[in-house]
């Protein structure tokens, strides 16, 4: 088959239908709308009613479309993940929460975002409800700080070599996505054919310009929270250290553990959520053929097996370090 680059795939789509079963009807939130993949597939089921958020306020032309079809049952809200909590939704029956952490082909053929090594012009990469850009970062920011952003979200080994060159470069001239671009692949000579040799640059840039930790973070446990008894929470994740987050807030969640730590665990139930899958349920080869930007997805999930809507969690002192290096953007 080849591959349609045009049109937007939503990723592990047939796998997450089958976790949800929307045909028992019920509420489920698309917490990642972008071309409404998932939310169009859940309405097409009846007595379902599906509430979509999305940062990206270019979204909302797809969403009027929906709501035009589905008028009572569907929701669209320009909220980020950190906003979830705004809905007030504890006596909705909310049966499944639905992230997809990768960003939509839209986005990415958009050259004024910047998400793109093909894009031209001022580095951007704000995907909405922002308050800086990666031109600010770049520009602003102090040799030591670009460092550490390369180094910790996108877990390039050129990091240090890669900031300095920075700063020196931008000495002459702002730097725009072009001038990026060329000054990573003169650092990295050797080429790899498989990932651009500025991929973990623009990734580290697009994580650190979109909060996506603290976002990720935050999203999860008002998801958790929202969720009802026999709810799924399901995320799909693209890189390593999203997954390395989920995969600890879900365990987390599953074991024995106090929900509160001002009761004795005795006098508490002994799960939140269960665990029903022990590794990830990754794209079939078909669907890689069909969409090869799913190659890197890894679908997780939990179900909530009690009722308990307050609970403790260690998730921000885990990823304290990563948070701290996105609050050097609260100066910019």
């Amino acid at each position: 088959m080849v591959l349609d680059t045009s049109k937007h795939y939503p990723v592990l789509l047939n796998e997450i239908i089958s976790i949800i079963s929307p045909q028992h009807g019920g509420t489920f939130i698309d917490c990642t709308f972008g071309q409404g993949g998932y939310t169009k597939k859940i309405l097409s089921y009846e007595n379902t009613r599906v509430i979509a958020l999305d940062r990206d306020n270019n979204t909302k032309k797809i969403a009027d479309k929906i709501s035009s079809k589905y008028q009572s049952r569907f929701l669209f809200k320009n909220k980020k993940f950190s906003q979830l909590n705004d809905l007030k939704l504890k006596k909705e029956n909310v049966r499944g929460i639905i992230f997809d952490l990768g960003y939509s082909l839209k986005q990415i053929k958009d050259l004024s975002r910047g998400l793109s090594f093909n894009s031209t012009g001022e580095l951007n990469m704000r995907l909405g409800l922002n308050d800086f850009s990666a031109k600010d970062a770049i520009n602003q920011l102090n040799v030591k700080e670009l460092e550490n952003i390369i180094k910790f979200f996108g877990e390039d080994i050129d990091a240090k070599k890669i900031a300095q060159k920075i700063t020196k470069e931008r000495l002459q001239k702002k730097i725009d996505t072009k001038n990026l671009v060329e000054l990573i692949e003169s650092i990295k000579k050797k080429k790899n054919f498989k990932i651009h040799s500025a991929t973990k640059v623009f990734q580290a840039l697009r994580m650190f310009v979109n909060k996506e930790i603290t976002e990720l973070i935050k999203g999860l446990v008002f998801a958790s929270k929202i969720l009802k008894k026999d709810g799924f929470l399901i995320v799909v994740t693209f890189h390593s250290i999203e997954d390395r987050i989920v995969k600890y807030f879900f365990k987390s969640l599953t074991e024995n553990k106090s929900i509160s730590r001002y009761l004795p665990i005795m006098d508490e139930p002994d799960k939140i959520f269960k665990n029903l899958i022990k590794k990830p349920i990754i794209p079939s080869k078909k669907e890689i053929n069909e969409n090869v930007r799913s190659r890197s997805a890894k679908l997780r999930y939990i179900v909530k097996t009690k009722d308990v809507f307050e609970f403790d969690t260690d998730v921000f002192d885990k990823f304290n370090s990563l948070i701290e290096i996105e609050n050097i953007g609260n100066k910019l």
